[in-house]
């Protein structure tokens, strides 16, 4: 596979620094790269403080920084589901992972958890360096719900200015609150259905009028020029496939360089610690960085 890759659609087959609060820190192991570092900080988020959890490989330095949102439809997850995809990644590229405990729906609905995400980039941007950073290498990578924060993020960095992304990789992002762009559940054997996405909207987006803002829905923005390289990443199990795909081609029609997988056999769920999803995320990045070196 060639390092980077111009915009392109294909299907794959089956592959095999001290913080405001004073830092928990522990340790963990990579059984392919050997001691990782973790770090629990507290940061201030958008509606209430959040924790990042940061992994770096024990003594590194210079390391691309890699912001992670884990899955759960915005009404769920924590940060110990993103551990394993956090682990993998800060081992193999190698970086400085910063998985982000993003606020919760329905108690923080939207802006909230893409806040939080903007908050904890200019953290890591700030004082990364302390944990072996380099701010001037930022990407961002996301599950589910989190693939839509990774993804707008890149859209308030762009706004704003002042977050900067060299790359984003979306694992079967949730793209569409319309839920017009589903595929069928049942022909797929989808693990997730369309009902449940709809409840997690709901959630999320209480009132109908966000559910038409490009940092809600993403594939309703006509203004996709100037994001960041991507790679989609969808599963064949998962009826949001159609949406991610769809997605992709728009990003492409709109000169952004963007490269998408697909996977057949594999479920909703299932992708996110997918091991020939994560290493495609590798090589994504790994070539992303040699382009903008």
């Amino acid at each position: 596979m060639e390092a980077f890759k111009p915009s392109t659609s294909r299907d794959v087959a089956d592959d095999a620094a001290q913080n405001a609060a004073a830092p928990a820190a522990g340790t963990g192991t990579d059984a392919a790269a050997g001691e990782l570092i973790t770090t629990d900080v507290m940061i201030e988020g958008y509606a209430q403080r959040i924790a990042l959890r940061l992994y770096r490989p024990a003594g590194a330095s210079g390391l691309p920084i890699l912001l992670y949102f884990h899955g759960g439809g915005f009404v769920r997850g924590t940060l110990d589901d993103a551990d394993a995809a956090a682990r993998s990644l800060s081992a193999r590229l190698p970086a400085l992972v910063v998985s982000v405990d993003y606020s919760l729906a329905p108690k923080f609905p939207f802006p909230a958890a893409p806040e939080d995400a903007y908050r904890a980039a200019l953290w890591s941007m700030t004082l990364g360096r302390a944990f072996g950073g380099d701010a001037k290498r930022v990407v961002a990578a996301g599950h589910d719900a989190g693939g839509q924060i990774a993804n707008v993020l890149a859209f308030i960095g762009r706004d704003r200015g002042d977050v900067r992304l060299v790359a984003q990789a979306l694992f079967a992002p949730m793209l569409d609150p319309s839920l017009t762009r589903l595929g069928d559940e049942r022909r797929l054997g989808s693990d997730i259905t369309a009902g449940e996405c709809a409840a997690c909207y709901r959630a999320y987006l209480p009132d109908a009028a966000q559910r038409v803002h490009p940092y809600a829905a993403p594939l309703e923005s006509m203004r996709l020029a100037g994001l960041p390289p991507t790679l989609i990443v969808t599963a064949q199990n998962d009826v949001l496939h159609i949406e991610a795909e769809k997605y992709a081609s728009r990003l492409i029609d709109a000169g952004v360089r963007t490269q998408v997988v697909r996977y057949p056999r594999i479920s909703h769920a299932q992708i996110a610690n997918y091991e020939a999803a994560l290493s495609e995320a590798v090589r994504f990045f790994k070539g992303c960085f040699e382009a903008s070196a």
